[in-house]
């Protein structure tokens, strides 16, 4: 399996492309699994794990990789309820995002596949709020659920939502009684982390599911609004990894239609391991920042809001 990843650095060329790479897996069961291979650095035999007293169930333990030490969550125990058991035949998927690295124990891996994200679909409707998918997609004649990674952090280690005094206060000035940020996610978790930091600020919002669903939406609003379309909605918050759509790719369309274009876009996504500068600068984004910290969030949505009213 490693040499199955050793060329992950080379697979960013992908991105700009509304195309990425599936590392497949399962937890118990045949039903199959996926991660964006981007956010894996490695695939490793379950190693000895050193317990955590105290932690949350569905941390297993700390690996020590290379002297680092790597929090291990069962991913089956997070999301089902029913823990992978024994470690022995277990994996660990080493990933880094969100600002550190963190394994998942999973039962088995499978292969990488090469998808597209508009093979990538939104988890059907009447799936209700409890469940732990963020798309689906098809391989083999087979359904592939892929995990809303950010949703299960969030319940086993909750993150500060906090916004300082000081970040508040740096918006003050700005007109915000009539522009509306576009916030582009498909973790529902995500959406609401952002929709309540702006909200800190008054800074009203409207949320979407996917890079799709936010171009039509800007369309649509371009046609209703004429020329004051990018005063009212001068700031886009757009994830990376999206069904249908991604991030990388949904910059590049707005930029290249000339009633956007003076649309700002920040990329806020949790590939804070293999975050290409040179890319974000090729699509056309403004920055890219790693989730989620909502005062370095609210001091970039400052800014171009900033640059936005004095343009």
């Amino acid at each position: 399996m490693s040499n199955l990843l050793n060329s992950v650095n080379q697979r960013t060329n992908l991105a700009g492309q509304n195309r990425f790479e599936l590392l497949l897996f399962r937890l118990n069961g045949p039903q199959p699994f996926g991660i964006n291979v981007f956010k894996v650095r490695e695939v490793i035999q379950c190693p000895q794990l050193t317990e955590m007293p105290g932690s949350h169930p569905c941390v297993k333990g700390i690996a020590h990789l290379r002297g680092e030490p790597v929090m291990v969550l069962d991913l089956a125990e997070a999301t089902t309820g029913k823990g992978i058991g024994k470690t022995e035949n277990a994996f660990v998927i080493v990933t880094e995002y969100n600002r550190s690295v963190q394994g998942f124990l999973v039962s088995s891996v499978d292969k990488i596949v090469n998808m597209t994200w508009e093979q990538i679909k939104p988890p059907p409707q009447g799936a209700g709020k409890s469940h732990y998918l963020t798309a689906v997609t098809e391989i083999e004649n087979k359904l592939v659920q892929i995990i809303d990674v950010e949703k299960v952090y969030a319940e086993i280690m909750p993150v500060d939502e906090e916004v300082s005094d000081d970040t508040k206060a740096k918006s003050q000035g700005l007109a915000l009684d009539k522009i509306l940020v576009l916030v582009a996610d498909d973790s529902a978790v995500a959406r609401n982390q952002i929709k309540r930091a702006l909200d800190s600020i008054q800074v009203k919002s409207e949320l979407v599911k996917d890079g799709q669903e936010a171009l039509d939406w800007l369309r649509n609003k371009a046609k209703e609004w004429g020329e004051t379309m990018t005063q009212r909605v001068p700031l886009l918050i757009s994830d990376i990894e999206m069904p249908r759509m991604d991030g990388y790719t949904l910059a590049a369309e707005i930029k290249a239609e000339p009633a956007l274009r003076p649309i700002h876009i920040i990329l806020h996504s949790s590939l804070s391991g293999v975050f290409n500068e040179a890319m974000v600068k090729k699509v056309g984004a403004d920055q890219f920042i790693a989730k989620f910290h909502p005062d370095e969030l609210l001091t970039a949505v400052n800014h171009w809001l900033a640059e936005s009213q004095h343009a």
